[in-house]
């Protein structure tokens, strides 16, 4: 009866990971991106990963194109790769927070392969990049790669509603989020634990003094007792 059960847990636990499995295959098939930030306004470096090439062929370059709304992109040094960019010219010079203005932006960033990538072997590309002040934003980063036969052109863009996958050649993207409020506690909050934290340090230290003094005062009780005892034996 043990036998079977532990047979049946072992198959269910085979089963669930097999679709595991299969669903992290059907996922890596794509050139995605991970940011580490989200939040309106936020500096987030975006992480583009793939883990194949063209129908088996290895890849030679990445081309990430930057969406409306990011002026500019600083890449991450890979270094099996050459760096290059893409400028754009404004038909309209844009005035920056600071006041500034910019007549040019970055269109895209080109990683180029010094060894081309292996089919079925993994490499990212990071990016960092200052996130627009609109929250509810998606970012479609159309990515071109090419490889040593054929290329795939991943900037396909999923109808409103509609899943990722449910386009062949889906483009990497990821959606802008609530900025963060900053309540200005933060500072008040680290202070009243530390306060907290020595006020139980010295909690802890008085006590232990205490312990000690009445341990002390035991122990001499005893020793009178006994040397009292001694006394009157001898008397």
């Amino acid at each position: 009866m043990r036998f079977s059960r532990t047979l049946k847990s072992t198959a269910a636990i085979g089963t669930t990971a097999g679709l595991m499995m299969l669903g992290l295959g059907a996922a890596s098939a794509h050139v995605s991106v991970t940011p580490n930030d989200t939040a309106a306004g936020a500096y987030s470096l975006a992480t583009f990963s793939t883990s194949h090439g063209c129908d088996g062929s290895p890849t030679t370059a990445m081309t990430i194109t930057l969406p409306q709304g990011l002026d500019d992109a600083t890449p991450t040094v890979n270094p099996n790769w050459t760096i290059s960019k893409k400028m754009q010219k404004l038909d309209t010079p844009r005035t920056l927070e600071n006041g500034s203005k910019v007549s040019d932006r970055t269109e895209s960033i080109t990683y180029t392969a010094k060894t081309p990538l292996v089919d079925h072997e993994r490499d990212t590309f990071t990016l960092s990049v200052k996130l627009p002040d609109a929250a509810g934003t998606t970012l479609n980063f159309p990515t071109l790669q090419k490889c040593e036969s054929g290329q795939t052109d991943w900037k396909e863009i999923p109808a409103e509603g509609a899943d990722h996958d449910s386009v062949e050649a889906p483009a990497p993207a990821f959606a802008v989020t609530e900025a963060v409020a900053d309540d200005g506690h933060g500072g008040h909050d680290a202070a009243a634990s530390t306060e907290t934290a020595a006020s139980l340090t010295n909690d802890a230290g008085t006590s232990w003094a205490v312990w000690v003094g009445l341990g002390a005062g035991l122990a001499g009780l005893i020793l009178g007792g006994l040397a009292f005892l001694r006394t009157g034996r001898k008397a």
